[in-house]
């Protein structure tokens, strides 16, 4: 799915077109890379995101996976 990857201050937020959601990221786990891998959002939701070897500029749209909505 696509979504849109913000800062709102120093706090990431995640903006999902279709559901018209925007959620702030409470975790993140890089797998090791300088940005991206899973994502948590505040409503549970965990969204995967390609790995980058330097922090893009946001905002950005980029293609997410959805992992799990938190049942």
């Amino acid at each position: 799915m696509k979504v849109t990857l913000n800062t709102k201050g120093d706090v990431y937020t995640v903006y999902v077109p279709k559901k018209d959601m925007e959620q702030i990221v409470v975790s993140i786990d890089t797998k090791g890379a300088v940005w991206g891998g899973e994502f948590t959002l505040a409503n549970g939701w965990i969204l995967e995101f390609e790995a980058f070897d330097e922090m893009p500029q946001l905002p950005k749209t980029v293609e997410a996976k959805l992992l799990s909505r938190g049942e």
